[in-house]
């Protein structure tokens, strides 16, 4: 095959470059990410009961769902959560092979079975299928310094004008809002409406048939009478917008005239949907929202796309209202993809070197050299046909295959030259009999080293997704070397390469003189050594397997993780107070929290973006979370200035706050795997003993937990339970009333 090549330079040439261009244009639609895709397909399905317990939810909602959530193909596990803010959450998990959009598909089918078991007012609120990655990509936070703008009115323009061109942006998954919009909220005075002899259902009716939008109709619509010379749209009255349009609807009119109105009976103000989501930035009241990444969008290219589309509508904000990213995955990928760019780029310049260093020759050294780019842009190619990313671990194969992949150019380009200087043959002559001796060579060099990194593309689970895109780039790498090897190198080493005279063997002077003679005298010394450990092979037998003892010795004893920890430049803080502590309650421990980063850690901590009604633990008025963002890596190069020492000084100091517990922890290596560095335990009630039982045995493992001192940092994965006040109705006394039970429930 060869000989063809050599024959015909320009068609090797050609070919290269068609691998290099199918290169170049997978680089502009590979997904750019710090790990591959480790987590297996997720499908989320989220629902709201306004008012609910908790145990109502699970009861009502929750559990009808689940139970319509079977023959779903490729399903692994679901989980579910019900807090008391009326939220039900439902995450399915799937095998690594699933289809996202296939699932996604599957499940919202299920889902319809459902939906007429559930309660009117869930129905109402919508039921939504999602399908994307665990964990927030980015967190934006909106906020007013000179306090002009309040955080509801910041929440209400939010939601209206930002949210949907947001989520319309390429790659965003899910967007979560951190705010409410606006409401028009009526109190009702019970005694009032007792004087007038009303109920909720009477002021409900009215609200809704004043309140609402009518269609007129048109003046003169065809078909129209003959000479009708006018057509136009008939207005009639719209929805309310105003506190005084909504206080004069009229609730009834009595026999003698008289009116009652809302306002007669009730107190109307314009506030939110609900309160229950406190939201501030660095001390300052703001709103926010946190955007969840596709399956399969590209993070660095997502958030650009984000950010571009923010700057953009910045501009209509409110006066005085900035924008700020407390929480921002990317940063962090892409100085971690930048590191290892400059380390490949840095391992070309050293191959080069090493080969000048040794080949000594310009030419020759050139040769191998083109191989480099040629093979490298050629393994995008093949990584997008695999559907693999740029990531951490691809290019760290590409870097360890540099060293590889110039190996059999340099075999080349060493034999065609032995061969003209031993025979006196032209270049051209001589790459053809060199091609012929080692081309059976070439190919069992690449299946030799295939061979060992193959079976690492076998592997099962997520180490299977982790070391399977490593092992194929090498493989794909050396594949290609030997095809650029068997049909651009030799074309190249007929044509540059100089001839050589028969027996020639050039003297070299300068720096490479000095260097084959150290070279020479190290290779002496190097088979003097070896021949004496020959001589006395028992006795190195002995030290060899004492090393081996203390290699192993030595294994067992260092610490082992799924993925190191690393300092990503941010971290999290969780809140948890009482139970049954009102938002107030919780927001003065958040407050405390805030005085301790932005105040004693100052100069290590860049922003801190806090949210009272949500954590990962749960929602609820007892919960907050705060997305602490730390300064750039250059300005915490001191000692006590990772990550790490923040996160353990932090729990030291807050875990004196006696109103709350406080957990300060960082994210995982892999995001996709959860919200924390470490690992999750799930208990079960398998024997059926009921939520009491399960909340004591979780109180015992925590106990048992916290006393371990291999484990730090151990907190329940929830929420505790809330304090509720339950009602009995009398059924007897009530129908003797005249009150029937459904007017008591609403």
């Amino acid at each position: 095959m060869s000989r063809f090549f050599i024959d015909r330079p320009v068609f090797a040439w050609v070919i290269a470059i068609v691998i290099m261009m199918a290169g170049a244009l997978a680089i502009e639609t590979l997904p750019i990410e710090q790990y591959p895709r480790i987590a297996p397909p997720s499908v989320s399905i989220n629902a709201s009961y306004p008012g609910a317990s908790a145990e109502t939810l699970e009861n009502s909602v929750t559990q009808v769902i689940e139970q319509k959530l079977t023959g779903i193909d490729h399903l692994r596990y679901f989980t579910s959560s019900s807090d008391s803010s009326g939220t039900v959450s439902i995450t399915l998990t799937f095998e690594p092979e699933a289809d996202p959009d296939i699932a996604q598909v599957q499940v919202q089918n299920k889902l319809q079975s459902a939906l007429s078991l559930l309660p009117q007012e869930v129905q109402q609120q919508g039921v939504t299928v999602t399908k994307g990655r665990t964990g927030f990509l980015m967190v934006a936070a909106f906020y007013s310094k000179d306090g002009k703008v309040n955080q509801y009115a910041i929440a209400d323009y939010l939601n209206s004008n930002v949210v949907d061109p947001i989520s319309r942006v390429s790659g965003v998954g899910n967007l979560t809002l951190f705010g409410q919009p606006y409401a028009m909220r009526i109190w009702l005075d019970p005694n009032k409406m007792n004087s007038y002899s009303l109920d909720t259902s009477d002021v409900r009716a009215a609200i809704t048939a004043q309140n609402a939008d009518v269609s007129a109709g048109q003046l003169g619509g065809m078909p129209a009478v003959q000479g009708q010379q006018l057509n136009a749209t008939i207005m009639a009255q719209s929805r309310l917008r105003t506190v005084e349009d909504f206080e004069k609807i009229m609730i009834r009119v009595n026999e003698d005239g008289s009116q009652v109105r809302l306002k007669d009976v009730a107190r109307v103000e314009l506030g939110v949907q609900n309160y229950d989501i406190v939201a501030r930035f660095n001390g300052l009241p703001a709103a926010g929202m946190a955007i969840t990444l596709a399956t399969g969008a590209n993070a660095l290219e997502t958030a650009r796309l984000v950010k571009k589309r923010l700057s953009e509508l910045a501009e209509f904000l409110p006066p005085g209202v900035e924008i700020s990213y407390p929480y921002d995955t990317t940063p962090f990928v892409k100085i971690s993809i930048e590191g290892v760019v400059h380390t490949l780029l840095e391992a070309i310049v050293l191959v080069f070197l090493v080969m000048y260093l040794f080949l000594q020759n310009f030419r020759a050294t050139l040769i191998p050299t083109i191989a480099v780019p040629i093979v490298l842009l050629g393994t995008f190619g093949i990584l997008a046909m695999f559907g693999f990313t740029i990531n951490t671990l691809t290019m760290f194969a590409m870097v360890l295959a540099i060293g590889l992949l110039v190996d059999d150019a340099i075999v080349v380009v060493e034999n065609v030259e032995r061969v003209m200087s031993e025979e006196g043959l032209s270049p051209k002559e001589a790459t053809r009999k060199s091609m012929d001796q080692i081309t059976g060579a070439l190919i069992g060099i690449a299946l030799v080293l295939s061979a060992v990194f193959v079976p690492m593309a076998f592997f099962s689970g997520s180490t299977g997704a982790i070391y399977r895109q490593f092992s194929l780039t090498i493989v794909s790498a050396m594949g290609l070397s030997v095809v650029v090897a068997l049909v651009l190198t030799p074309a190249l080493c007929a044509t540059i390469l100089k001839p050589v005279q028969k027996g020639h063997i050039e003297a070299q002077t300068g720096f490479f003189g000095w260097f084959n003679r150290l070279f020479n005298k190290s290779r002496k010394g190097y088979h003097s050594s070896s021949g004496y450990v020959a001589q006395r092979g028992k006795r190195f037998m002995v030290v060899f397997v004492i090393l081996v003892g203390i290699l192993g010795y030595l294994f067992m004893r260092i610490p082992t993780s799924f993925l190191p920890e690393e300092d990503q430049g941010r971290m999290f803080v969780q809140v948890a107070t009482p139970s049954g502590a009102t938002s107030q309650r919780t927001l003065e421990s958040v407050k405390k929290v805030e005085d301790y980063f932005l105040n004693q850690e100052k100069d290590n901590v860049d922003s801190l973006f806090t949210v009272v009604g949500f954590s990962f633990a749960g929602r609820g008025q007892n919960s907050a979370m705060g997305f602490v963002n730390l300064k750039h890596w250059d300005q915490r190069q001191g000692e006590g200035q990772s990550v790490q020492a923040i996160s353990a000084r932090a729990m030291m100091v807050l875990s004196a706050i006696k109103d709350a517990n406080i957990f300060a922890f960082f994210p995982p290596a892999v995001t996709e795997l959860g919200n924390a560095s470490g690992f999750d335990l799930q208990l079960l009630d398998q024997g059926g003993l009921g939520h009491d039982a399960l909340v004591a045995a979780q109180g015992q493992l925590l106990g048992m937990a916290s006393q371990d001192k291999m484990l730090s940092g151990v907190r329940p994965n929830g929420l505790s339970d809330v304090s509720q006040y339950k009602i009995d109705v009398d059924h007897e006394k009530a129908q003797a009333l005249g009150v029937s039970i459904s007017d008591i429930n609403t």
